[in-house]
């Protein structure tokens, strides 16, 4: 810094305010100093900034699954919003392994980021609990009842309402659901499913799965084998949906003229022309800014009360739903 205002013809302090960006400083200085800092390649020393600043402006972002697509839409609402405000990402991913993510999570407390945003975390609720006491976190696509950690959520269980109506409106009886079992919102969804199928009268066919293409077709060949009739499926995500896709299409069933299909997430697969699966829409921005929000909440606005937030989804047909063979 005595280096950059040698060369700029300034004080140590104007330098300071200037790449601070302060309105106190000319336009002409701040010119000369942006000038003789870029000539020296100086850098400000963030951990200096930050010691004395004590904070970071940075939060800690861990993804429950890179392979899902479903994610990265996500984190595009994250990093939209942290821009806004001024704050940069760092980004870790445990690739569906809890103690992983207990790992990371502790490792973003020791890197002292300002906030913490958990996007379909599954460790244990106590971990999570135990780390915001150290950082504010923000919980993404799974519900907890938290005095301490803030909740932002897509309403699940209507969504699997949305599917079964949907289905039972073009005269299906016969649904069944792969489930996920462990995955994000996969519990809600499936009591979605039952309860909307029961107050219709008609008998829930679940399978279990994960939130994965190679469980979509163990599901897929399960439901065809076990001798009950199966006119549409719901599964409990788009990959899921690509695997049942795939063992349909194997076994000569045409999409939707044999058996109906629709998925979670609307993730920009299920909208590929080829594919066009009708899926239910998350509004996953609006979920990754509000994250962002109620950090910020915390950060700069001093909320000690936990946020819970569940945003409702929306159905987006395409053309892998349509009425049973016998109706059609």
């Amino acid at each position: 810094m005595d280096d950059v205002a040698r060369r700029a013809g300034v004080s140590r302090a104007l330098v300071s305010l200037a790449l601070r960006g302060s309105d106190k400083v000319s336009p002409a200085s701040r010119a000369a100093v942006e000038r003789a800092a870029s000539e020296l390649g100086y850098r400000p020393n963030l951990n200096a900034r930050n010691l004395a600043s004590k904070r970071t402006s940075t939060f800690g972002v861990l993804i429950n699954d890179l392979h899902n697509p479903y994610f990265p839409a996500v984190v595009d609402g994250i990093k939209r919003a942290a821009d806004e405000a001024g704050y940069r990402l760092v980004i870790n991913s445990a690739f569906l392994d809890e103690d992983a993510e207990v790992a990371a999570i502790d490792a973003f407390v020791e890197f002292r980021v300002d906030g913490v945003i958990l996007v379909g975390a599954r460790c244990g609720a106590a971990a999570i609990e135990r780390a915001a006491q150290a950082v504010p976190i923000v919980l993404v696509s799974r519900p907890l009842a938290s005095d301490v950690v803030d909740t932002i959520n897509n309403d699940d269980h209507l969504g699997a309402q949305l599917v079964v109506e949907h289905l039972v409106s073009l005269g299906h009886e016969h649904v069944c659901h792969v489930e996920g079992v462990t995955g994000a919102g996969g519990p809600e969804r499936r009591a979605g499913y039952v309860e909307t199928m029961e107050r219709h009268g008609l008998e829930p066919h679940i399978q279990p799965g994960a939130f994965t293409e190679a469980s979509g077709v163990d599901a897929a060949e399960r439901a065809l084998d076990d001798g009950r009739p199966v006119t549409a499926v719901f599964a409990g995500n788009d990959l899921s949906a690509l695997g049942v896709l795939d063992v349909l299409d194997g076994r000569g069933l045409a999409v939707p003229g044999d058996v109906s299909l629709v998925g979670y997430d609307n993730t920009f697969v299920a909208a590929l022309r080829h594919i066009a699966l009708t899926t239910v829409d998350q509004n996953r921005q609006r979920l990754g800014a509000l994250a962002v929000e109620a950090l910020l909440e915390r950060v700069e606005g001093g909320r000690t009360t936990a946020r819970h937030e569940v945003i409702p989804p929306e159905l987006v047909v395409r053309e892998t739903t349509g009425p049973p063979r016998s109706l059609g």
